[in-house]
């Protein structure tokens, strides 16, 4: 399908927004953005089918991989980048290829869309195997550097996701898996970071916070996979050991400091009255999960 016949590309049944007033406008542009998690809600089926796939990986020692450009990309990169800080991933577990990664200027990273060879290329360079969960980003499902990612992934065996702004497009066609958030027009022609970013974000987060879930990098709600490494996150796991045990600031310290640091082995060692070092062999035995590692 040609670009200019994509529902991302057409225009709003009311464009006169020159004519508007900054509120119009405000209310308006509000009105589309809300329609954006019902679109996403839509597509839940799908979502849980693939976070299953992912978890999977992950749990077998793979990565998740994204790829994007401009964006798109961007949005992806986002959202690789707070996986370590949020659940302590291993670094490199979740990356995000971004076409034009490292240029300088806006122009040639725009032209780096339309590199399908250096798509293939940053796949093969990552060392993508059957291991590895891929997600392309594309709001159009067109993009040269995107498809040509996917299509090398998939040769490899690894698992490939896409998420899309339109049905049956050709990324779509190349994974096992299509996350298609058709929002529809965009409030401004085109403009894609609109309202299929929107969605686009949305999706990232469902996937890799329900994947980390499924990994047992939280206990309830709590992120217990926190790392202490500066004074903010050594407040937050202590406040994430009293949560998840209602002991005192100072008990909760107190546990912190035997575990090393680590709020999983602060919460294991407090709910099962055992020492840190016993705390810690239960959680490696569970596979850091802490409700399996106190079952034990």
């Amino acid at each position: 399908m040609a670009l200019d016949e994509l529902i991302t590309e057409a225009r709003a049944e009311r464009p006169d927004y020159d004519l508007s007033s900054t509120a119009e406008l405000v209310s308006l542009m509000n009105r589309e953005d809300a329609t954006v998690p019902g679109v996403v809600g839509a597509i839940a089926t799908e979502l849980t089918a693939a976070i299953d796939a992912v978890a999977e990986r992950l749990r077998g020692g793979g990565r998740l991989v994204y790829v994007g450009a401009g964006s798109s990309g961007l949005i992806a990169a986002l959202d690789a980048g707070e996986c370590e800080a949020t659940f302590s991933t291993e670094p490199g577990q979740v990356v995000a290829l971004v076409a034009g990664a490292g240029l300088v200027s806006a122009e040639a990273r725009e032209a780096a869309e339309d590199d399908a060879e250096s798509g293939r290329r940053a796949i093969e360079e990552l060392g993508v195997s059957e291991r590895d969960a891929v997600v392309g980003v594309s709001a159009s499902g067109r993009t040269p550097y995107v498809v040509a990612a996917a299509e090398a992934a998939a040769a490899v065996g690894a698992l490939t996701l896409a998420i899309v702004a339109v049905r049956d497009s050709q990324l779509a066609g190349l994974v096992e898996h299509e996350l298609a958030a058709v929002v529809g027009p965009e409030f401004v022609a085109g403009s894609t970071r609109l309202k299929a970013g929107t969605a686009q974000k949305l999706v990232l987060n469902t996937i890799s916070t329900v994947t980390m879930i499924r990994l047992g990098k939280t206990y309830g709600d709590l992120m217990v996979d926190v790392r202490t490494s500066n004074e903010k996150l050594a407040a937050r796991a202590k406040r994430v050991v009293r949560a998840a045990t209602g002991v005192s600031a100072d008990e909760a310290e107190a546990a912190l400091g035997e575990a090393d640091g680590s709020a999983k082995v602060a919460i294991v060692a407090l709910l099962a009255g055992i020492d840190a070092g016993d705390a810690r062999e239960r959680l490696e035995r569970a596979d850091g999960v802490i409700r399996s590692a106190l079952e034990r």
